[in-house]
C-alpha cells in the first residue's frame, strides 16, 4: 500500500507540473506566434471581453502552428518524453527497493530531468579524432527527427492530429524504419571497434523484430478494414481489437521492447562486452539526444501505436474527455513497457534472433490467418 500511495502522490505532482507547462508555454509560443505575423490579429479589445478572448484562444489552438509545437507536437511528445524518463527511474527504485541519492530538488526529484539537461548541455562535445565527423553529428540529430515524424501522424483525438492520413500506420513504419540505418550510421562514423559491434546488433536486432511487430500489426488492420488510425479507432467503439487479437497485441508488445532496445533486449548496449554498444563515443547532448529525447519519444509513439490499435484510442466514458482516455492508455502502455527493465535479465543475441523468426514471427502470421478467417467468415463481432 506505501508503494501505491507513493506512486499516486508522486504522478499527482507531475500532472501539476505538466498543467503548468501547458499553459506558459502556449503562452510564450503565442507571443512568438504573433511576432512572425499570424494571421489571427490580438486586438486591446479582446483583453477585456471574455467571449472574444475566448473566440481567439480557440481560433489559435486550431492552427497548424499550435498542433505542431505545442499538441500533439513537440513540446506534448518532449514533455511526455521527460515524465517517462523521470517515471521510469521512480517506478524501478520502488520495485527493487533501491535508495536513491538526494533529491534535485522539492517533490521527490521532480526536478531531475532539468539537472540532467543542464548537465549534458555543459559537458564538452567530444569528436574521435578518426571519427567521421559529419555522419558522427547527423546520426543524434536524425534519430530525433525520425522519432518527431512519426508524431505527426498519431491521432490523439479524431480533432487532435498534425497530418491525417488514410494510410498512416504504414506512414509510421516507414519512418520507424530508417532507425536501424541512423544506429548503423552513428557506429561506422564513430571508426571503432565496439560501436562497430553494436551497431551490427541494432540492425540485427532491429530489423528481426520489425517483420513480426508489422506483421502484428495486419490483425487489427483487417478488423477494421483501414489503415488509418482513425478509422481503427472508430472500428473498436463495440470491442477493442486486444481481446479479438490477443496473439498480436502480446507480439506487439514485445517486438516493442526489442525496438527500443530495452532489457531484455538491450544486447546493442551490453556493458560487460561492447562498453555502451554504438553510442559509446558519443557524450554530453549527443548522447542526450539519441537516449534522453529520440528513445523516449520512440517510447511514445509505440504506446500510442498500440493504444490506437488494441486499445480502442481515445474511447472511453463521456463524462471525461478523449485526450485524457487516449494519454492515460498510452501511459499504461509505457509503464507497462518500462517494468521488463527491473525484473528481467538480459538475453544472449543468439537466443533473442532466434525467438524473433522462430516465435514471433510464426505467432503473428498465426493471428493474421485467424483474422482474415473471422473476416471471410462475416463474423459481426465488432457489428460489421
Amino acid at each position: 500500500m506505501a508503494l501505491i500511495r507513493n506512486l499516486l502522490e508522486f504522478l499527482i505532482r507531475i500532472v501539476v507540473l505538466v498543467v503548468i507547462i501547458l499553459i506558459l508555454v502556449p503562452i510564450l509560443l503565442f507571443v512568438a506566434y504573433q511576432l512572425l505575423g499570424s494571421k489571427l490579429p490580438l486586438t486591446p479589445s479582446m483583453l477585456f471581453n471574455p467571449s472574444e478572448a475566448l473566440a481567439f484562444t480557440l481560433a489559435f489552438m486550431d492552427t497548424d502552428f499550435f498542433r505542431i509545437t505545442v499538441f500533439p507536437g513537440f513540446t506534448f511528445v518532449a514533455l511526455y518524453a521527460a515524465i517517462a524518463g523521470l517515471w521510469e527511474r521512480k517506478l524501478l527504485a520502488k520495485i527493487q527497493l533501491r535508495v536513491g541519492p538526494l533529491y534535485a530538488g522539492r517533490f521527490e526529484g521532480i526536478l531531475q530531468p532539468v539537472a540532467d539537461v543542464l548537465k549534458l548541455l555543459s559537458k564538452e562535445l567530444v569528436i574521435p579524432k578518426v571519427a567521421d565527423k559529419l555522419f558522427f553529428i547527423l546520426a543524434p540529430l536524425l534519430t530525433v527527427v525520425i522519432a518527431t515524424a512519426a508524431v505527426a501522424v498519431i491521432p490523439v483525438t479524431e480533432n487532435w492530429v498534425i497530418a491525417r492520413s488514410d494510410v498512416g500506420v504504414l506512414v509510421i513504419f516507414a519512418v520507424l524504419g530508417f532507425f536501424p540505418i541512423t544506429a548503423l550510421m552513428a557506429a561506422w562514423s564513430s571508426n571503432s571497434r565496439y560501436p562497430m559491434l553494436g551497431g551490427l546488433r541494432a540492425l540485427h536486432q532491429m530489423v528481426s523484430y520489425e517483420i513480426p511487430l508489422i506483421l502484428s500489426v495486419l490483425a487489427p488492420v483487417i478488423y477494421a478494414g483501414s489503415l488509418n488510425p482513425i478509422e481503427i479507432v472508430k472500428a473498436q467503439s463495440n470491442i477493442w481489437f486486444i481481446l479479438l487479437a490477443p496473439i498480436s497485441a502480446i507480439v506487439f508488445y514485445i517486438c516493442a521492447l526489442a525496438e527500443l532496445e530495452r532489457i531484455p533486449f538491450d544486447l546493442p548496449e551490453a556493458e560487460p562486452e561492447l562498453v555502451s554498444g554504438w553510442l559509446t563515443e558519443y557524450g554530453g547532448m549527443n548522447f542526450g539526444l539519441i537516449l534522453g529525447i529520440a528513445v523516449y519519444i520512440k517510447l511514445y509513439v509505440l504506446s500510442a501505436l498500440f493504444t490506437l490499435l488494441f486499445l480502442g484510442g481515445w474511447l472511453g466514458p463521456a463524462p471525461l474527455p478523449a485526450e485524457f482516455w487516449f494519454i492515460l492508455k498510452s501511459f499504461i502502455v509505457t509503464t507497462l513497457l518500462l517494468i521488463p527493465r527491473g525484473v528481467f535479465p538480459r538475453l544472449r543475441i543468439d537466443l533473442l534472433l532466434k525467438q524473433s523468426w522462430a516465435y514471433y514471427l510464426i505467432l503473428a502470421l498465426l493471428n493474421l490467418v485467424v483474422a482474415a478467417a473471422v473476416v471471410l467468415t462475416g463474423s459481426n463481432l465488432i457489428g460489421w
